[in-house]
């Protein structure tokens, strides 16, 4: 059965204990972490269409970096993994494309199925505007990207992206619904192919982008040295048992 909801991670299992003190206390968490991205997000938006005055620019400049501080209070360091997150299972609460405590986010929101098949709904506003009106096309190939990514993940391979080929077909208009499917192709040892598409859901049948990706998960050993920094394992991307 597809899964679906605002971050797109899989159920947290009720057994399942992590950093945050347990699968209770990161339901909270994820919570907030939902409502300050929710508001950051607004704040994104209207920070990059405001026409207001240079003065009332200054002010609330001021009043960001004071809420920047409260912020500081605690933290964590580049190669701390979120309390919210889980990396064995890919699940990204801060991800820049779907997740849900990002300010940056579109945000994507992503639903797949066991047989190596994902689609993501998102509507791209002007924070991720290229040519005027239009997505940029970084954007859309990291939309792309991640469709690919989930695809084959949702099947037990996943990998880091080896190789990604975007073919831009039609220019993609700003504040339309936009589809991504993408499904997974052939495998061979740790490498998997993946095919996507992205049009508007409003006309299915024309393509405004496309993309090949070609996945490889990381042998365990080779897992373990590039994400040797990190302060919880990571899983997600490595290799198992068939994968070799």
């Amino acid at each position: 059965m597809a899964e679906e909801g605002p971050s797109c991670p899989p159920p947290l299992a009720s057994s399942r204990r992590d950093p945050a003190g347990g699968p209770d206390e990161r339901a909270v968490r994820r919570e907030v972490v939902g409502e300050l991205g929710a508001a950051l997000r607004d704040l994104v938006d209207a920070a990059v269409r405001t026409e207001v005055s240079a003065g009332e620019l200054a002010a609330v400049a001021e009043a960001a970096r004071e809420l920047t501080a409260r912020l500081r209070v605690a933290g964590r360091e580049l190669n701390e993994v979120a309390t919210v997150d889980d990396p064995d299972a890919g699940e990204r609460w801060y991800s820049p494309v779907y997740g849900p405590g990002s300010p940056v986010a579109p945000p994507l929101v992503a639903s797949d199925t066991s047989d190596g098949r994902a689609t993501g709904r998102v509507t791209v506003g002007k924070p991720h505007e290229g040519p005027p009106g239009l997505v940029h096309g970084g954007v859309v190939a990291t939309l792309l990207d991640h469709v690919l990514a989930r695809a084959v993940r949702t099947a037990g391979r996943g990998g880091l992206t080896a190789t990604l080929t975007v073919r831009y077909r039609r220019p993609v208009p700003l504040g339309v619904p936009l589809l991504v499917a993408a499904e997974m192709g052939q495998t061979e040892g740790p490498r998997t192919t993946a095919t996507a598409r992205l049009v508007a859901e409003d006309d299915p049948d024309t393509v405004l982008a496309e993309a090949d990706g070609l996945f490889v998960a990381l042998h365990p050993e080779r897992s373990a040295q590039v994400f040797a920094s990190m302060d919880r394992p990571v899983g997600a991307w490595t290799a198992h048992g068939g994968d070799d």
